[in-house]
């Protein structure tokens, strides 16, 4: 019987609350089929439940835990993912919280020998990063699925085996009143580095794990500092380590400082050990001020995939997929455009509007971008903590040059996390316009938010469903683009025309925007008839100058994975 720990987590800023495990009707004898099952709770798991439920899709979230995660972990949110969380109704919660920024220093004996500097212009309505502990996204998360009648999250329940079937996954679940069996159509693995569901399928991940270990440190501390990330090299205190320091809110300070080889977690987490080697930084900084422990970790480096995502009925997601270096803050950050990714894949495929075929197409976009970040990320982890004397020879020469010499000093760039390109995706269109461009997201690239007015973007206007952005300083949408609309529709899917008015006079049922200082075009390097097919991921799979319905139909199409239907 599985009993988890119901005392609250200890914490000098954070109040653990305990979720109480609810009897689910299994338990009474009811044979209940659901549509999708999801093992994890934590970021990915919540995200992809919430982004289902914009579908209709319901699914039940199966959570061993009674509480949300332990620690700081996951930190720093990129722009592309408050995008997605503002899909899912939380980026308001989190940015009351967080603190945003956008600049990076790498200090060497004393100097400042690299600033990384993140764009940001005025259509962006995020920061490129926002420092916020997981357990409150995780708070607001939880908050956001509980008024979701859609999601059923069963806490206390704890995953025993699967049966991974043709036509579905049966679940033996274990909880504080006994064990039953969850019967879904479709399994998402959500349950992190250490999945349980990888490790019952006996699935193995290709890649390597980096030798450094490191502390995570998160302390209560007054430091007038602002919100940056900082990166010490080979430190007076830890020669030839790397130490990071990030703020968080509630005076909290989180610190990650590289281990001497050898050093077992065990000895790294000994109370003497910790605070000598945090004092330390803190006196190397000049801060003079009492501090506090909060929580502690040890990590590795770990660069690894699963060649595959969909293992018949299940699907991967998250760090049960992959697991990756989080120099670049890649953790979260990737699993929620994994996340999102399949939500709108699956919602596709339950509710008949696309053959299961189309679920290839997330593994192998998603797949392809966790190997584009293993190679990014290796050059950083390499440069953190160089894997044999070779490397350490190459990263000391390169830190003791950065002292006189401009050139090298970009080599400290640490390559962060990315809104990923689909540019090889089989769900391009194959007949647009798109190599005719010369400006505006390519095909597979996320489409831009563009600040519409004051508080409103483009994105703030998207949601669960394909649109087209037509250009036009027309006062009407020509009729034959109305007939196939109308024709999508009719067959259920979700499809809407947005169009963009250079007049603002345009008659049309749907969203218009106005763009009569041209700025929306411009970005999109758009004329009058301009068209852009987005996915319901904000992805762009099909661009033209001239839209012709025949080419745009076929395009849609491609995208949802099913043949070509006729108006």
């Amino acid at each position: 019987m599985h009993i988890p720990d119901s005392a609250p987590r200890a914490s000098l800023y954070y109040d653990y609350q305990i979720y109480p495990f609810k009897r689910p009707p299994e338990l009474e004898g009811e044979s209940i089929r659901h549509p999708v099952a999801i093992v994890g709770a934590g970021p990915i798991g919540l995200v992809t439940a919430l982004d289902l439920a914009r579908y209709g899709i319901p699914s039940v979230v199966i959570e061993a835990d009674v509480q949300v995660s332990h620690g700081s972990r996951a930190i720093v949110f990129t722009r592309r993912s408050m995008e997605i969380l503002q899909q899912v109704g939380v980026a308001d919660r989190v940015m009351e919280k967080a603190l945003p920024w956008r600049c990076g220093n790498s200090i060497y004996r004393g100097q400042k020998v690299f600033r990384m500097e993140a764009p940001y212009d005025e259509d962006d309505r995020y920061q490129p990063m926002q420092n916020l502990q997981q357990q409150y996204l995780e708070e607001y998360l939880v908050d956001q699925v509980e008024a979701e009648p859609l999601i059923d999250l069963r806490w206390g329940t704890k995953l025993v085996s699967l049966e991974n079937r043709g036509d579905g996954v049966s679940l033996m679940l274990d909880t504080p009143e006994g064990e039953y069996q969850l019967n879904c159509d479709w399994l998402v693995a959500a349950d992190g580095a250490k999945s349980t569901v990888r490790g019952l399928a006996g699935l193995r991940m290709e890649g390597d794990s980096y030798t450094g270990n490191f502390v995570i440190a998160d302390i209560k501390v007054e430091i007038d500092l602002p919100t940056e990330r900082l990166a010490f090299f080979d430190p007076d205190w830890n020669p030839g380590n790397t130490i990071l320091m990030h703020r968080e809110p509630e005076g909290i300070w989180r610190l990650d400082y590289q281990l001497p080889e050898g050093e077992t977690a065990e000895q790294a987490l000994e109370p003497d050990a910790l605070n000598s080697r945090i004092q330390a930084q803190l006196d190397m900084i000049g801060i003079d001020a009492s501090w506090e422990l909060d929580w502690c970790s040890v990590y590795s480096a770990r660069a690894m995939t699963l060649t595959d995502y969909v293992d018949g009925r299940v699907l991967y997601t998250g760090d049960a997929a992959h697991m990756l270096p989080i120099f670049g803050v890649r953790g979260a950050n990737t699993g929620w455009q994994d996340c999102h990714n399949l939500a709108w894949k699956l919602a596709f495929v339950i509710k008949g509007w696309s053959e299961k075929a189309l679920l290839k197409t997330y593994s192998q976009e998603r797949v392809t971008a966790a190997r584009e970040i293993i190679d990014e990320a290796g050059k950083s982890t390499r440069f953190m903590t160089p894997p044999h004397r070779g490397y350490r020879l190459l990263r000391d020469a390169t830190l003791s040059l950065s002292l006189s010499e401009d050139f090298v000093r970009p080599l400290f760039h640490w390559r962060t996390s990315r809104a990923h390109d689909y540019l090889s995706s089989e769900l391009n269109s194959l007949s647009d316009d798109n190599a005719r461009f010369t400006t505006g997201p390519v095909d597979g690239a996320p489409a831009l938010s563009i600040k519409l007015g004051e508080g409103d973007y483009l994105f703030d206007r998207l949601g669960a469903a394909f649109y087209l952005f037509y250009f036009t300083d027309e006062t009407e949408l020509p009729q034959s683009l109305k007939v196939m609309r109308d024709s999508i529709r009719g067959r259920g899917v979700p499809f809407e025309v947005v169009v963009i008015s250079s007049t603002g006079k345009c008659s049309h049922e749907g969203r218009v925007i106005t763009d009569k200082d041209g700025h929306m075009a411009q970005r999109y390097g758009a004329n009058t008839g301009t068209a852009y097919l987005v996915r319901p991921d904000q992805h762009i799979c099909g661009r033209w100058k001239t839209v012709d319905n025949g080419d745009l139909l076929t395009a849609l199409q491609r995208a949802m994975g099913n043949s070509v239907w006729e108006v």
